[in-house]
């Protein structure tokens, strides 16, 4: 049964607490959530003192157990190019098994790497290698934990369905730089059909264990197949894809190149479109049992497949009702910081929603001419605006550049905005994918959205990591890592540097973006706990401030909208405290660099981390 709740009333804007005091209040809260056992010493205390020459031994092990982790993942290790010669090569002419042996040898791999690390005492290793010991160690555990609730997002969805993601790794992500590589494109087409219709067995499991997706989510699904199976052979995207990417490739002739695209088409109608065919029977099969309801609670186990995606996506302890008033607070605040600028711009009448939208919808350009190309323009000269000022913050700063690219047209309604990390040969630079599906834009935001998703946030960040030599290679590709809240929670916190920086001084209405930006991540808190955790409805979502394919995303990814403030949360905190602890010896650029350099780590091991650098500078 469905069970409504009136939108909770929140605390007045014009009364919240300053920055400074609302972190300190905030800091304490979080500080609970936080220290569950996963220090750099695998106890709440800290680390010991440690050795300062690395143990061989857990270099050798965790590099050789991180491959045999990629290993079942062909995908993982096209991405990273992890391998080289004939393993890669063998690697990227395969699709992984989705089948119950496939996800069962994972979960073993788990256990074992567990075990192993285990006998590994912390003070025989090198203050580094507690570090990676801590990433793994949580990273293992999440992935056990998870076990259970595998199935409670169905697989099908609106953004990560295998009928999307098998379309974007071959479109986008496979390799194309040679004539193995057209090759090895037709073998992974030729795969695709299985690797479906294995979903499609999974999917008939869950269902029947009570595990249905909400009717709306299934409706949007539906329709992106449809689309698929709508293209005549010849137009669909593995077809056309290949033929765009393959054009003027050398070693490829034309008559090799029309050779290819004729197979491909020939797969795609003899193999994959009778699959999405079958996609389809499954999710008209799937509608007519499916509800309105929204929230993970509506499923058997919800309440604890909740609390373990709040886990794994904020790393800490914090409960659903933690989470909801922390974002309560931050809306307020954040409010409060627009109702002052939009007085300044004249606009004093209505809600901070109704007049933000008001300004937002007034500077949308029109439809026609089409504008995307110029926005596309002006979100590359908002990174390079982003490039020129980060130089004042940033010692370290990423060699690979970075794109602003446009999101395909099959997940361009569906899709938020992005980043992919380049090519660890150079074949790719670093990626911001911007949606543009119109018919209106939000030009108020772009500035922020390039601080977030380039310049300084993930590309510095993921790009940068990528590049850190000292790292062990599976850090290096994020193989093993912290979870959503350090990567989120970094790129929300680049958005408050930049306001607090100036960067939009001048521009107030570039300032009002990026602080609808953070407001839009502090309303998540509370429409994400009040989706899963307090039996919110799809329009209570809606009518709180949130699009409605933003809440339609949180209800596939739960928990994954509270890694953003929560993140960027405890870096402020910590960033307060080490600044308090150092004095005139802080500096932000050497800040920034120990929080960089550490990589994608949980919130607890970037604390110890950077507490520990802080010590250090005290000394010196």
């Amino acid at each position: 049964m469905r069970h409504l709740l009136d939108t909770p009333a929140r605390p007045h804007p014009d009364a919240p607490l300053p920055d400074r005091a609302r972190r300190r209040s905030l800091q304490a809260a979080l500080a609970l959530g936080l220290g569950g056992g996963l220090s750099l010493a695998g106890c709440a205390s800290g680390p010991p003192p440690g050795p300062t020459a690395p143990a061989p031994d857990f270099d050798a092990w965790s590099e050789a157990f991180a491959a045999d982790w990629v290993r079942l993942s062909p995908e993982r290790a096209t991405s990273t190019q992890y391998f080289s010669g004939a393993e890669q090569a063998a690697l990227d002419r395969q699709l992984g098994p989705q089948t119950p042996g496939r996800r069962g040898a994972q979960g073993r791999l788990a256990r074992e790497g567990l075990q192993r690390l285990a006998a590994f005492k912390s003070e025989a290793l090198a203050p580094e290698q507690r570090v990676s010991a801590a990433i793994l160690r949580w990273s293992l555990e999440r992935e056990i934990a998870g076990e259970p609730y595998q199935d409670h997002n169905f697989l099908f969805n609106q953004l990560s369905g295998p009928h999307l993601r098998l379309v974007s790794f071959l479109t986008v992500t496979h390799p194309l730089r040679t004539a193995a590589d057209v090759e090895a494109y037709l073998e992974r087409l030729g795969q695709v059909a299985a690797r479906l219709d294995e979903s499609l067995a999974r999917s008939r499991a869950a269902v029947a264990r009570g595990l249905l997706p909400p009717r709306f989510i299934a409706e949007r699904a539906r329709g992106q197949v449809q689309a698929v199976l709508a293209l005549p052979p010849a137009q669909s995207e593995f077809v056309t894809a290949l033929g765009r990417r393959t054009a003027g490739l050398s070693g490829v002739t034309p008559a090799q190149r029309e050779q290819a695209m004729a197979r491909a088409t020939q797969l795609v109608e003899q193999q994959v479109l009778p699959a999405y065919g079958r996609v389809l029977a499954l999710l008209d099969e799937v509608l007519p049992r499916t509800t309105a309801d929204a929230g993970l609670w509506r499923l058997p186990d919800g309440d604890q497949a909740y609390a373990q995606a709040l886990a794994a996506n904020t790393t800490t302890t914090l409960g659903a009702e933690e989470i909801h008033q922390i974002g309560l607070r931050e809306v307020a605040r954040i409010e409060a910081e627009m109702d002052r600028v939009l007085r300044s711009l004249g606009r004093s009448e209505g809600t901070v929603n109704a007049r933000y939208a008001a300004l937002r919808d007034a500077t949308s350009p029109p439809p026609e001419p089409d504008p995307r190309p110029a926005l596309l323009a002006r979100y590359t000269a908002a990174v390079r605006d982003a490039e020129r000022r980060a130089q004042a913050l940033f010692n370290l700063q990423p060699k690979a550049p970075v794109e602003v690219r446009r999101v395909p047209a099959l997940t361009e309604r569906t899709s938020s905005a992005y980043y992919t990390t380049p090519a660890p040969d150079g074949s790719q630079p670093g990626i911001f994918w911007m949606p543009l599906p119109g018919p209106t834009y939000n030009v108020l935001g772009m500035r922020s959205l390039a601080v977030h998703e380039a310049v300084p946030g993930h590309h510095f960040q993921l790009a940068l990591q990528q590049e850190q030599a000292t790292l062990p290679k599976w850090r290096q590709r994020r193989i093993f890592g912290g979870g959503s809240a350090h990567a989120e929670g970094w790129a929300l916190y680049a958005e408050r540097l930049a306001i607090e920086e100036g960067w939009y001084e001048g521009d107030p209405q570039s300032l009002l973006g990026a602080l609808n930006s953070e407001l839009f991540r502090a309303r998540r808190l509370v429409v994400d706990t009040g989706l899963h955790a307090k039996k919110w409805t799809r329009e209570q979502a809606i009518s709180y401030g949130i699009g409605a394919q933003e809440v339609e995303r949180y209800i596939v990814m739960p928990g994954q909208a509270t890694a953003y403030m929560i993140g960027m949360l405890r870096i402020l905190a910590l960033r307060d405290e080490v600044r308090s602890r150092l004095g005139a010896k802080f500096d932000i650029k050497a800040f920034h660099d120990v929080v960089l350099k550490t990589g994608s780590v949980p919130l607890d091991v970037m604390a110890t981390t950077v507490r520990e650098w802080a010590t250090a500078r005290q000394r010196a």
